[in-house]
């Protein structure tokens, strides 16, 4: 039992060390394992089970917009990147080589995609010809890989899971419409589904996508005080269309480029959610997005009826639309109830002899471990209550905490003293000029998270520079 003990009690305390107990959580909860592939993780049945979910629900979302899924190659050729200019030199340092195939070395080599826009723009040269072939709003769910230098598990390996979507439009307005559409849907998945509140907003010049006229994010912030940058969205403008030869015949006959978005998000998300949600017991989820809403757990279960009582009522729970298992293993239920509570099982139910004979059970929320006894017969409908009602808590909760840690400065001396001493983001004026950008990074340690939609007026100066002030600006510490 000693051993038993450990296994789930040796979790650092995010107080004592943050980076620990995150990497304790993704490991005692069995989201991944390391590999003999440095710098790539394997995502275990529970990791995998979260992103089909997040896989589920944002697919359906895009489907909602006319978006169609397809697969490009995993290759690229250095000749198709190279047409690009700055989408290479953004890329470049990151770039995985493939230099041979078998035994004979390539003609020409090829790199694992860092990510599709050359691959797109080489397909739609070909398959858009008329105004009539668009738009096109396209999709697809792959790996990438990115020679990162320093990796965590899913904030930052070297391959990980995403989708990219790819669209080209008739006209600039389409493509800048199709850009905030996809942001919004980001947006709205974060706060509805995974509960995480976001702040939306353009990025600066210097943080856009290599290549892209206009990069839009969705930035929400960690327990710890750091941004995470948690889906992005980018107007390419027509200027892929041009590197590429994308050209169309509109109605008036004439040729003309076409206007393309891309927009993504990733594995990253599953760290969002433990570092957003979870304690020092581990995972929180968000019941909209947990593999299993509903853990069983039977007392006494040896004797008789206690577990046909609990397949009973798994059954009825199952039916009701809820995502059920039973816990039947011979664990003691101290165990199995901090195993729940390590792996972030929204509630756990409760039943014993005792219970039984009296027609109720011990319903437990994982978030605040609120114990509410509830009538068996009743489970059906009282459990999707208690699931909506975390699920609403859990989102109002980390609103409240990104609140409670977004600072205002209005100088450069109370932006180093919040930098320095109060973790979160930071609200302050920007003169729009790259030299007082840099400078914040140097200086204070933080890089601008966005330009958010909700423009407020701090002051009218810089508070870099003290020139004129053109935009309010997110700053931040960030993954």
């Amino acid at each position: 039992m000693a051993k038993e003990k450990k296994l789930v009690e040796a979790i650092t305390s995010m107080d004592e060390d943050f980076a620990q107990w995150y990497t304790d959580v993704v490991k005692k909860a069995e989201l991944i394992d390391y590999t003999s592939v440095k710098g790539c993780m394997a995502i275990k049945p529970a990791g995998y089970a979260i992103w089909e979910n997040i896989q589920h629900e944002l697919d359906r979302r895009f489907k909602e917009t006319g978006v169609q899924n397809v697969y490009m190659p995993m290759l690229i050729p250095e000749s198709l990147l190279q047409k690009e200019k700055d989408h290479v030199e953004g890329f470049a340092p990151e770039v995985a080589w493939v230099t041979h195939g078998g035994l004979e070395p390539l003609q020409e080599r090829m790199c694992v995609r860092p990510t599709s826009e050359t691959l797109f723009c080489d397909f739609y040269s070909r398959d858009i010809h008329s105004y009539r072939d668009l738009p096109k709003v396209y999709n697809q769910w792959c790996s990438v890989m990115r020679w990162e230098k320093t990796t965590r598990p899913f904030l930052r390996s070297r391959e990980f899971l995403w989708q990219e979507g790819h669209t080209a439009h008739a006209t600039a307005e389409e493509a800048e419409a199709r850009t905030i559409q996809m942001l919004n849907v980001y947006a709205d998945f974060c706060e509805e589904v995974l509960a995480i509140p976001v702040v939306k907003g353009r990025k600066t010049d210097k943080e856009k996508f290599a290549g892209a006229e206009a990069t839009y994010t969705i930035e929400s912030l960690m327990h710890d005080g750091k941004a995470l940058q948690s889906g992005t969205s980018h107007n390419f403008g027509d200027g892929f269309a041009k590197a590429y030869d994308i050209q169309f015949t509109d109605r008036d006959n004439k040729l003309k480029y076409v206007h393309q978005t891309s927009w993504g998000m990733t594995t990253r998300m599953i760290g969002a959610i433990i570092m957003v949600h979870g304690d020092n017991s581990g995972l929180v989820l968000p019941p909209r997005i947990a593999p299993v809403q509903v853990d069983i757990i039977p007392i006494q279960q040896k004797k008789a009826g206690i577990l046909e009582k609990a397949a009973e009522v798994e059954a009825t729970l199952k039916a009701a639309g809820l995502r059920v298992k039973t816990d039947d293993t011979d664990r003691s239920p101290g165990w199995k109830f901090s195993e729940q509570e390590m792996r972030g099982i929204p509630v756990r139910v409760e039943m014993g002899p005792k219970d039984i004979e009296a027609g109720q059970a011990v319903v437990v929320r994982r978030d605040t471990r609120e114990k509410i006894t509830v009538a068996i017969d009743e489970l059906a409908a009282e459990l999707p209550k208690i699931l909506d009602s975390m699920q609403k808590d859990m989102l109002e909760r980390a609103r409240k905490h990104r609140d409670a840690h977004t600072y205002v400065a209005h100088n450069m001396e109370e932006l180093k003293d919040i930098a320095d001493n109060k973790p979160g983001f930071i609200k302050a004026m920007w003169c729009g000029e790259r030299e007082c950008e840099d400078k914040l990074k140097e200086d204070a340690g933080i890089t601008s998270r966005c330009m958010p939609f909700e423009q407020e007026t701090i002051s009218d100066v810089c508070v870099c520079c003290g020139k004129p002030a053109k935009k309010m600006v997110y700053w931040g510490k960030a993954y």
